[in-house]
């Protein structure tokens, strides 16, 4: 299996959010957000392994500023990572008024996909080629999470007794 570089399956997606995507308090809903947050996450991940995928985990999420009815929002998703048979996708999501032309960054997340077979077996993806230091960075940044959630689901399997 060749390794693949980066930009063959980054996506930008974008998405006009409208009244029906709102809270109370008027603002798009968070859930809204996640949801093509995991989609364009998902995109990315099925492009690379040309197959089937599941989400797996999504790190911890803040929401740093507020998206508006109206706006146009972008979903910048990239692999930062590859596993055997698992990936990471970074989300970057930014906002913008239509009517002004601001842009604002509203939030980022990781994403982590397991490859499945036909079957619904974890399958080998392939590898990823590291071009640029800012590549490397982000392959290290996520190696980091990857041992922190790791040991995380072990420490969680111990307190339950070995199942889980």
């Amino acid at each position: 299996m060749q390794p693949k570089r980066k930009e063959s399956s980054s996506v930008v997606m974008a998405q006009r959010l409208l009244p029906q995507d709102a809270n109370f308090a008027g603002n798009v809903h968070g859930g809204v957000i996640l949801k093509q947050i995991d989609i364009t996450a998902a995109t990315v991940a099925m492009r690379h392994a040309r197959g089937n995928v599941v989400t797996a985990s999504l790190d911890r999420m803040d929401f740093l500023r507020p998206v508006h009815v109206g706006e146009l929002v972008y979903f910048k998703a990239s692999l930062n990572y590859v596993g055997r048979t698992s990936m990471e996708v970074g989300v970057r999501v930014e906002a913008e008024n239509l009517v002004t032309g601001e842009l604002r960054y509203t939030n980022s997340a990781y994403l982590t996909f397991v490859a499945l077979d036909p079957d619904g077996k974890p399958t080998p993806v392939p590898g990823l080629v590291l071009e640029t230091g800012e590549d490397h960075r982000r392959w290290r940044e996520a190696e980091e999470r990857r041992r922190v959630r790791l040991a995380l689901k072990a420490s969680e399997r111990r307190s339950q007794g070995g199942e889980g």
